[in-house]
């Protein structure tokens, strides 16, 4: 039996078929790599200019309290984004049986053949 084709084969857009398939994931995924890696070079530059500052201060007791509270502080925030890792891991072990189930989600749309995109 042969179909006749009236209106022509209807394809979707390009910005939409790109999210059908775990683009919003990814994108996601993406944004958490980024404040992560921005977070690191923070502490990074932060370490540095404690360290400066702990080298230039001499004899000042308040620069040098400035100096360890800028370090202390750099160790906080990379144990918060080593631990928001750790915990996440534990949440995907525990609730999903996977332990990167919420670390690199992957996330499924509809299975549309290649030929029709």
């Amino acid at each position: 039996m042969n179909i006749i084709n009236i209106i022509g084969t209807i394809r979707p857009p390009a910005q939409i078929t790109s999210l059908r398939a775990g683009g919003m994931g990814k994108f996601l995924n993406n944004i958490f790599i980024l404040l992560t890696v921005g977070g690191g070079i923070f502490a990074l530059f932060n370490f540095i200019r404690a360290g400066y500052t702990y080298m230039s201060a001499k004899d000042d007791k308040e620069k040098i309290n400035d100096a360890v509270a800028m370090i202390t502080n750099s160790v906080i925030g990379l144990l918060i984004i080593a631990s928001a890792f750790v915990i996440a891991a534990l949440v995907g072990k525990l609730f999903f049986g996977d332990w990167q189930f919420i670390i690199n989600p992957k996330i499924s749309g509809p299975d549309i053949p290649a030929s029709t995109v």
